[in-house]
């Protein structure tokens, strides 16, 4: 029998491209017209073990109102790859977020 008909492959292939994550802004911009407020100053806890990276916390708009995403400890997914922090920009539009990315 073809895998391509195997009951569970086509459920294990629907479950991926639902569960498979997008971009966050998908090439697609929301504008707030509300300047983000200045970034929380953040203790950072403890390094959990060698090669972790810190990833700062940053506000990000729910619709109605920023809210405060906490730092937190990664890891890189590459030797020698560096976290390039997300930041918010102000167009004409208004203040859009550009998200952070591994470089």
């Amino acid at each position: 029998m073809s895998s391509r008909r195997n009951p569970l492959w086509l459920a294990a292939a629907a479950l991926a491209a639902v569960l498979w994550p997008a971009p966050a802004n998908a090439g697609v911009n929301v504008y707030v017209g509300v300047a983000p407020p200045p970034l929380v100053v953040e203790t950072r806890p403890v390094v959990p073990g060698p090669g972790y990276v810190w990833v700062a916390g940053y506000h990000r708009w729910d619709g109605h109102a920023y809210i405060w995403v906490p730092g937190r400890w990664a890891i890189p997914p590459h030797h020698k790859t560096v976290w390039v922090a997300g930041h918010w920009k102000k167009s004409p539009q208004g203040w859009y977020w550009m998200e952070g990315h591994w470089r």
